[in-house]
């Protein structure tokens, strides 16, 4: 807790997911799935720039990426891979899109973010959202732009 200001750190109830920029889902996806026995889930989650806007794909012709969401059964630990589009329309090259931590509710997002503030760390506020699935989120960056998220799914911890 900083000195002085009667504030103390929200918690986190442990690490969510990791998204990683691929150059070939399909094949990643199953080289994940043979190596880790991971799940593959039916949805991918929409990425999110850090104003908070959508980017389906990120070219200049909107080609809409292709994505994998993958699933530790036992953990509950995700891994999602992605290819998005570069300005001239060919695949971002291997990556860390974001790390995520989960928290135990959303009241905790909404303490996590006074925190932030607190300490000065730029963000754009909770967002609740409900594509694919209701849930909420808090994005923010570190000081090399590695975009950092706490992201909480009703009826999960």
């Amino acid at each position: 807790m900083p000195m002085g200001t009667g504030i103390e750190r929200p918690a986190v109830t442990g690490f969510h997911h990791v998204s990683a920029i691929v150059t070939d889902v399909e094949s990643s996806a199953t080289w994940y799935q043979r190596v880790l026995g991971l799940q593959r889930l039916p949805m991918t989650f929409p990425h999110h720039d850090a104003d908070g806007g959508v980017r389906a794909g990120s070219g200049s012709r909107g080609d809409p990426e292709k994505a994998a969401l993958l699933l530790d059964s036992a953990t509950g630990v995700m891994i999602e891979l992605h290819t998005p589009v570069d300005g001239d329309g060919g695949p971002v090259r291997g990556a860390l899109d974001h790390l995520a931590f989960g928290v135990a509710d959303r009241a905790t997002l909404d303490r996590w973010a006074a925190w932030l503030d607190m300490l000065s760390v730029s963000h754009d506020g909770v967002a609740d959202r409900t594509d694919p699935t209701d849930y909420a989120t808090l994005e923010f960056r570190d000081p090399d732009g590695i975009a950092l998220e706490f992201i909480h799914f009703p009826g999960r911890g």
